[in-house]
């Protein structure tokens, strides 16, 4: 971040940082950004709800009609343009298959993979195949996981695991990890 110091000798920060969570479908980024942007005092965005609200229709009925790449697409136009100051940013899913959109996010935001297992997913999903999932259509859950982790870390600055926790907890492991 950068800091400019005023007459009276103090840092002020001219980079506001936002937060960026990205992870699987059912991972808890809406839920864990929601406590975050609370407890931070921050705005909320939610890439899948500005989606749903620019198009008037679900993700699933965007997919049913013009296909999960199409969804993609919309979801990339989304991440470049998200305001980035002071935020908690709740991406979709599929966000990191956009390098453009991941790379806007990441100049601005500390970007945080929201880590869980595929059977815990699996779990907590009771809707995959109305949920609005941009995946290929013989796509089984397991294979988009497998194909998607090795993005996710890439892209992270920081892993929160989040197995075996409560929200809260997890989200004061995660305000620690940033140092906030």
């Amino acid at each position: 971040m950068a800091n400019k110091k005023p007459a009276s000798g103090r840092s002020i920060n001219t980079t506001p940082q936002s937060i960026a969570l990205i992870g699987m479908p059912g991972s808890g980024k809406s839920t864990l950004g929601v406590l975050l942007a609370k407890k931070l005092g921050w705005y909320f965005i939610d890439t899948d709800i500005g989606i749903q609200t620019a198009a008037g229709i679900t993700l699933q009925e965007i997919i049913d009609d013009q296909g999960y790449l199409y969804l993609r697409t919309l979801e990339e136009q989304t991440l470049l343009h998200v305001p980035l100051p002071n935020n908690v940013i709740a991406t979709g899913g599929s966000a990191v298959y956009s390098a453009a959109g991941m790379a806007h996010i990441k100049s601005l935001a500390k970007v945080v993979y929201l880590q869980v297992s595929v059977d815990e997913l699996e779990r907590r999903i009771d809707d995959y195949g109305q949920r609005g999932i941009a995946r290929r259509p013989d796509q089984t859950f397991e294979d988009l996981y497998l194909e998607r982790e090795p993005l996710y870390r890439q892209y992270a600055d920081i892993v929160i695991d989040c197995a075996d926790a409560s929200t809260q907890k997890i989200t004061a492991n995660l305000l620690l990890a940033l140092k906030l």
